[in-house]
């Protein structure tokens, strides 16, 4: 018997590993097993042989800017301290589309290949400024890939701005330049948590409907899960088995994003819950690699993390640290104290410290690089306002 044999005897994942070796689908029962299990490197260990059988040992970035066009919104979830209600003054702030493409223009010509964003629920900007701003950024940005709006923010501009269907909604942001959906706004599909979490939020099934139905355009998005707050690990599981069946029927989703829940500044800061921890991190991110069969990429998304935990994440199923990001808000808000940016530089020492080859890639984890050259490199050399 070897080390690693003896490590799944020893945790009782016998089982469980047979199928992950024959690359057969896991059940909801297994999943929960796997969240009881306390030894993570058996579950590192099974989630590294699917991340390399889908991957091999190439791990991915993208070079990235993160806008929030505005934080006004008429919903107010719990777990958030990025929102401001519309009688809320102090904190405000809205974008006008000339600062969006200065700031996206700058980006674009130091080497990013996407933006991605979103905002809140805004009452009073009409439907033409989301149609107008995808268009100047385009116009600024002819190569750029706009990425943009969850799931709510396209249920909202439908509903109540245009007032048109979710699929016409759809055709015209796309029209106007939307390339892909953001995967915001799933947070945990099950009901009683989303009522205790983000009550007035759209439903598991809206969430789902408006990928759905983005994915039946022929387009793709990623999806994501917010844990570490009141939700159960049968709950986890429960997401993660809706986003699997909307997977197989669409095969819609480039990947998925987990994060955790940031405890501070919120309404829901009185009921003492911390962060949650770095093993309870990687655990997450090892059940969903080795669950979701049919996903292709697990990304860590460093800003939830920090990077030094993204780069251990790369042993435990993750393929791809996310981006670049320059000016990330939503979970510095909520009092996150990792750095709002990365260089490349960075993120591809943090890959090839891991073992992993770098390389970076567009926003469809499409590989930009070609085929990757195992050979050891050193460090490229900064270069002043140039992303390295």
């Amino acid at each position: 018997m070897s080390f690693m044999d003896a490590i799944l005897s020893r945790a009782g994942l016998n089982d469980i590993a047979e199928k992950v070796f024959a690359a057969q689908r896991l059940t909801d029962a297994d999943a929960l097993k796997l969240y009881e299990i306390k030894d993570l490197n058996a579950l590192g260990y099974l989630a590294n042989h699917v991340r390399e059988r889908k991957n091999g040992n190439v791990a991915t970035y993208v070079l990235n800017l993160y806008l929030n066009y505005s934080n006004i919104c008429i919903l107010s979830c719990q777990f958030c301290a990025f929102a401001r209600r519309p009688h809320e003054k102090e904190g405000q702030f809205t974008y006008d589309i000339e600062e969006m493409a200065r700031q996206t223009k700058e980006a674009y010509d130091k080497g990013a290949t996407e933006v991605h964003i979103v905002g809140g629920l805004h009452p009073k900007l009409p439907f033409s400024y989301y149609t107008e701003m995808i268009k100047a950024l385009k116009a600024a940005c002819p190569n750029l890939t706009v990425k943009a709006f969850t799931a709510i923010e396209i249920r909202h501009l439908a509903e109540r701005i245009a007032k048109k269907p979710i699929r016409e909604t759809l055709e015209i942001l796309r029209e106007a330049g939307l390339s892909s959906l953001t995967g915001g706004g799933a947070e945990i599909f099950d009901p009683e948590v989303r009522d205790k979490i983000c009550r007035g939020k759209e439903s598991a099934e809206e969430w789902l409907e408006v990928h759905r139905t983005w994915h039946q355009m022929g387009e793709r998005s990623t999806c994501t899960m917010l844990y570490g707050h009141v939700e159960t690990t049968a709950h986890r599981v429960d997401h993660l088995r809706r986003l699997r069946e909307l997977q197989d029927e669409t095969h819609g989703f480039t990947a998925l994003v987990p994060f955790a829940y940031e405890p501070e500044h919120n309404k829901l800061t009185h009921l003492g819950m911390g962060r949650a921890s770095a093993f309870e991190d990687l655990r997450n991110l090892a059940i969903a690699r080795i669950y979701l069969d049919n996903f292709d990429h697990i990304t860590a998304y460093w800003v939830s993390l920090g990077l030094p935990l993204a780069q251990v994440a790369l042993s435990f199923g993750v393929d791809d640290l996310h981006g670049t990001i320059q000016q990330e808000k939503i979970f510095h808000m909520a009092g996150s104290k990792t750095p709002q940016s990365q260089t490349v530089i960075t993120l591809e020492r943090a890959i090839r410290e891991a073992g992993r080859v770098p390389m970076q890639r567009n926003t469809f984890y499409q590989r930009l690089n070609g085929t990757p050259d195992l050979t050891p490199m050193p460090d490229r050399p900064t270069q002043e306002g140039v992303l390295v």
